[in-house]
């Protein structure tokens, strides 16, 4: 028979404009001592408070289960928002309007059986914890930099009096976190001076707020015609940064480091320029045509396929992803019909304009196009190896080689990062540019194309910053297609 573990859930999430640049934090607590166990806090980019509040709920729930990976359906959790929308919805006494929140709450609710959780309105003022998480995201994400956990100050200044019933005591041993929660509670009340408080659970008879206005999450203006102006913070969604107590904590490292310079030498973050927020440009390969499944050439020098009816549900699928991630602001794709149908239904869900850069369109096989790769070694088996050889050899029949394509894809990147400074773009393009776009930001060679993976629909991540410098977030992630 599984042991009961009970913790406690807080979440809070908030946006500087609403929408605007936002994040969110979460903490975990253990209900008998009021000390954390677990944090989690993300800057999420431009997005709304809705958005950014279930978010923090997702990280708070994953935390929760994570600490307790056995506890299976004895793992209860008691959920405290000051978000009075999340919690009555995700109690089922609000109905989930806006179709694009409902994927929000879907995955909130998979995480643990519903019978598990329990949620509970509290005031602003009993949750500064997740509230100065979500800030620190916040303030982390303006100066482009992740949050981190060992940077953390949140649970030095928790709330003294979390004023609330212990809950019934939890029957049979202490859990496998209990060591480390020990440590952590003695550390933490030796940088507080103070004791813990008793409890954690709610007083019967608080007084709720008025319920607020669903909010959708943001979509972006239809872009303008004309390039638009820079805007301020936007960062593709990264794996959440968590803190578990008591693991050590690694030293804060830039996420991209400065070339050396004689004239400004780098000596740490203390004398580091601020950099704004970067540039983020989330690759998305488009889905599949006729000719994906059967690996056969196909690029801009051939019959520009249409997406096959699989291709069209994995667009589907990517819209619905961005949607419920609320953080592109952009959307730019290469010319070939593949990719615009993909690009169309992104759009079609953030309500966004699709702009055009011919620099992203696939590389010209030349006499290659729809061939496989055997039926090319069979034709032009001599060709095809001096290809293999030198990302200066082109294709047979006069087309591009991979040199010429890394020029004309570096150029496109410069033009877009450059117009959408700080930014969050959906680059909706081909398997040979996104790799191109990841081998350069790695600083690797060209023979490192022919060791990637790159399958159709999926999500690549590259942000770039204000000192040249690019950092890669995510590579041929196909999680939203499952």
């Amino acid at each position: 028979m599984s042991v009961a573990r009970q913790v406690v859930v807080e979440a809070d999430g908030g946006s500087r404009g609403n929408p605007g640049p936002a994040g969110y934090g979460a903490v975990v607590i253990d209900p008998a001592t009021g000390e954390p166990l677990a944090e989690a806090a993300e800057y999420i980019g431009v997005a709304t408070n809705n958005v950014a509040e279930y978010r923090g709920l997702i990280a708070g729930l994953t935390a929760a289960k994570a600490l307790f990976p056995d506890a299976g359906d004895a793992l209860r959790v008691h959920v405290r928002m000051d978000s009075k929308l999340v919690v009555e919805q995700m109690s089922g006494r609000w109905k989930i309007k806006h179709p694009d929140m409902k994927p929000l709450a879907a995955r909130a609710a998979a995480i643990l059986p519903p019978s598990s959780v329990t949620y509970e309105w509290i005031p602003r003022a009993q949750n500064k914890h997740a509230d100065r998480l979500a800030n620190e995201a916040m303030d982390a994400g303006r100066d482009g930099r992740t949050w981190e956990a060992s940077a953390s100050t949140a649970a030095l200044d928790t709330p003294s009096a979390r004023t609330a019933s212990a809950p019934p005591p939890v029957q049979g041993p202490p859990g496998d976190q209990a060591a480390g929660a020990a440590r952590a509670r003695a550390a933490l009340a030796a940088a507080r001076g103070a004791a813990a408080p008793e409890g954690l659970f709610p007083m019967p008879g608080a007084q709720e707020p008025e319920p607020p206005v669903e909010a959708a999450p943001v979509t972006g203006a239809a872009a303008p015609a004309a390039e638009p102006s820079a805007a301020p913070g936007a960062s593709a969604p990264e794996p959440t940064a968590a803190r578990v107590a008591p693991a050590p904590e690694p030293s804060a490292t830039p996420v991209a480091s400065a070339p050396e310079s004689a004239a400004t030498p780098q000596t740490g973050w203390g004398s580091a320029p601020d950099l704004g927020a970067p540039a983020t440009l989330v690759l998305l390969r488009h889905g599949e045509t006729a000719l994906t499944p059967q690996k056969r050439f196909s690029g801009s020098g051939g019959i520009d396929p249409e997406l096959s009816a699989t291709g069209r549900d994995q667009a589907e699928r990517a819209a619905a992803h961005f949607a419920a991630l609320g953080t592109v602001q952009e959307i730019v794709s290469s010319p070939l019909r593949r990719c615009r149908e993909t690009a169309a239904a992104v759009a079609a869900r953030l309500g966004l304009d699709v702009h055009v850069d011919e620099g992203l369109r696939e590389t010209d096989f030349g006499a290659w196009e729809g061939l496989t790769f055997g039926e090319v070694r069979e034709r032009h088996g001599d060709d095809l190896t001096v290809w293999l050889a030198s990302p200066d050899a082109a294709p047979t029949g006069g087309g591009e080689s991979f040199a010429e394509v890394a020029g004309r894809v570096a150029a496109a990147r410069d033009r877009i990062v450059a117009r959408y400074a700080g930014r969050t773009v959906l680059l909706v393009t081909h398997v040979t540019p996104i790799k191109t776009l990841v081998r350069l930001a790695l600083g690797a060679p060209p023979e490192a194309l022919f060791r990637m993976e790159l399958s159709a629909a999926s999500i690549s991540t590259v942000a770039y910053y204000g000192d040249g410098n690019a950092s890669v977030r995510l590579l041929n992630d196909t999680s939203h297609l499952r």
